[in-house]
């Protein structure tokens, strides 16, 4: 009897052990993370074709503008203040139909250097405009960045109205066998970005700018390169965009703007700013890939598909502030 009566506290520490495992795992995993465990799981399940190893180049191919798209808008977001930049997805559009129609098609400039440095060169040009809006002239990121969105969509359909152009080889192989390319080459930046202070200071800002200001940290500047970082993102996310079309397309851009901000949301990224990072929005991003994967298997129509978006977009940014309150910062160590 006295055995049995001293081995309940042992048995009930061990069921508040795994209780606590399980809750660090669910908090480390997230909302996001859950659903595209889960997704993937029902793709595999009824399309084990498509998700083979041998076709995996082709379905990152097929992803990587989402995921570039959602990489292009996480670091304003993450510098707060509502830093919402809703011109990427119309941004990847305008440099698409820059580097088919002028750069290779009227310019001949059909190499890799040529197109890659057009490509980043005219995101980060953008991003700093959208940049100097925020920060110098102190244009809310919502109203500021529309403007642009604007500017990009009226700018894109009046140089080409329709599609048009044709891509070299190399740059079609960019939605295939080597599709994590221009994703690898963000990571390599974020990557770097992380040896040097401005990551750190990044967080800072979109946490607590006031305390980040008083610290002596350059808190306009910091902002500014963020809305810089999403353009030259945005660039790589249009070299993805260019080789899954093949051609110069003036009126898809702006429909990664609406997906890119459900999947950062979704993925764990705090749209106050200061929490998050890359890895959420891949998260993000794949989770609502594998969602239209689904939906289109299933021939659900259009406009099923944009309810879901929106629904995905108010919910994720619902399970975010939920997490939260479950699971403080202390406990995602």
């Amino acid at each position: 009897m006295t055995a049995s009566t001293n081995s309940l506290p042992q048995e009930n520490a061990t069921g508040h052990s795994r209780m606590l495992s399980l809750r660090s795992l669910l908090a480390r995993i997230g909302f996001g993370g859950t659903i595209l465990i889960v997704l993937l799981i029902l793709n595999i399940w009824f399309n084990p074709q498509r998700f083979m190893p041998s076709a995996w180049g082709t379905v990152i191919g097929l992803a990587a503008p989402l995921i570039g798209a959602a990489l292009a808008s996480s670091p304003s977001i993450l510098s707060g203040r509502g830093g919402l930049d809703i011109s990427i997805g119309p941004l990847m559009g305008f440099i698409n139909v820059i580097i088919v129609v002028f750069v290779m098609g009227q310019a001949g400039l059909t190499g890799p250097v040529p197109v890659i440095a057009a490509s980043v060169t005219i995101g980060a040009a953008f991003g700093a405009f959208n940049g100097f809006l925020v920060t110098i002239m102190r244009i809310q990121p919502i109203v500021a960045t529309l403007g642009t969105f604007l500017i990009l969509g009226g700018l894109t359909t009046t140089l080409v109205p329709s599609p048009s152009g044709t891509i070299p080889d190399w740059l079609r192989t960019l939605s295939g066998g080597w599709s994590v390319l221009p994703l690898a080459g963000i990571g390599l930046i974020w990557f770097g970005l992380t040896r040097i202070p401005y990551i750190a200071l990044l967080m800072a800002c979109g946490s607590d700018d006031r305390a980040a200001y008083t610290a002596g940290v350059n808190v306009t500047l910091v902002r500014f390169l963020a809305y810089v970082l999403g353009g030259v993102f945005a660039g790589f996310a249009a070299l993805s965009l260019t080789a899954l079309i093949g051609s110069a397309d003036p009126n898809i851009g702006a429909n990664y703007t609406l997906l890119a901000i459900s999947a950062v949301a979704l993925g764990g990224i705090s749209l106050a700013g200061g929490r998050g990072g890359p890895l959420h929005a891949v998260t993000g991003a794949a989770a609502i890939f594998l969602l239209q994967s689904l939906l289109v298997y299933f021939n659900v129509s259009t406009f099923i598909l944009q309810m879901a978006y929106g629904t995905i977009l108010v919910i994720a940014v619902s399970a975010t502030q939920i997490e939260q309150w479950l699971f403080p910062k202390g406990d995602r160590s």
